[in-house]
């Protein structure tokens, strides 16, 4: 079973790289920063209305989530054969959220992460994976989750909230 600081292969070219707050340098959050300034990706993962991200908003919520349970950087392996980042996921009991930067959504790369880190979960011994909120009108993710066995549990004023049993 890999531990918090092993890197989980995702596809050969995907990879989830653990990160916490002292890992991320000011380079690499300016840039994490562009893909959280960007309004779709902020309304797919605050809601309607929420506020783009700034530089101190987004070290409190890498500083969260690296507290709450496991955060990683999604990297994928450039032509130059080097690992750059395209996204963060986090892997909490009530909450696995994935953010991909807008040129690397809709190609399989969600669904694949999202089987990366169920699979992580059943090596921790975890009962189960919630997700707490997808929005109503983020189609892509609601899909992703559902094709990879969560069910609705519950509705939200925005969206619904997902389980999916692993045991």
């Amino acid at each position: 079973m890999p531990d918090a600081t092993s890197v989980i292969p995702v596809t050969p070219e995907v990879r989830l790289r653990p990160v916490g707050p002292s890992d991320l340098h000011d380079d690499l959050l300016h840039e994490l920063l562009v893909w959280y300034r960007d309004r779709d990706t902020v309304r797919m993962v605050d809601g309607p209305g929420a506020e783009l991200y700034d530089l101190g908003r987004l070290k409190a919520m890498v500083r969260y989530l690296s507290e709450h349970g496991e955060l990683y950087l999604i990297e994928r392996l450039t032509a130059d054969q080097r690992w750059a980042p395209i996204g963060d996921a986090g892997l909490q009991t009530r909450a696995m959220p994935i953010v991909l930067a807008p040129a690397h959504r809709g190609g399989g790369i969600g669904r694949a992460v999202i089987g990366a880190l169920i699979e992580r979960a059943r090596a921790l011994g975890w009962p189960s994976v919630e997700v707490s909120e997808i929005f109503h009108d983020n189609l892509a993710s609601r899909r992703a989750y559902e094709s990879a066995g969560f069910m609705i549990v519950g509705e939200t004023e925005h969206g619904h909230s997902y389980r999916l049993p692993l045991a």
